[in-house]
């Protein structure tokens, strides 16, 4: 699923483990590690992988567009059968923020394949806007 998600927020049930991480270069590498030291700690490695994956592409596109520290997420759902959520916040100065947006890539282009990367490898995902910038989330089903 793809679109702006404004009921999903600080509501939802489980156990939480979150971080922020300065802009720059280095939070990629970092987020890397905590997520998957958490992943770890919560038995779910068989999803460290993917989660890795897709929260770099996030946090990279976080630091090509937004204006401050970034905040990652990661809630695991009181019991299964349910979802990894996994959210990246970033602030952005100004109005709010638009919506990310997947766009075709071409072969020689260094960008651009994130977002459908997202899509592609989570069972839901979606954006909202906050106060001062925007979280773009996914989920990952859980091992069964």
């Amino acid at each position: 699923m793809i679109g702006i998600d404004r009921e999903r927020d600080s509501r939802v049930q489980g156990e939480r483990a979150e971080w922020t991480f300065p802009a720059d270069p280095g939070a990629v590498r970092d987020a890397r590690s905590a997520v998957r030291d958490q992943l770890g700690r919560w038995g779910l490695e068989s999803l460290g992988d993917l989660t890795v994956l897709l929260v770099s592409e996030l946090v990279t596109n976080s630091l090509r567009h937004a204006s401050g520290p970034i905040r990652v997420r990661l809630v695991r759902p009181p019991r299964p059968p349910g979802a990894l959520l996994v959210e990246v916040f970033d602030p952005q100065p100004g109005a709010l923020p638009e919506p990310p947006r997947g766009h075709h890539a071409d072969v020689e282009d260094e960008g651009g394949r994130g977002l459908r990367l997202v899509a592609s490898a989570s069972s839901r995902w979606g954006t909202r806007p906050g106060r001062s910038g925007k979280t773009v989330w996914f989920e990952l089903a859980l091992p069964g």
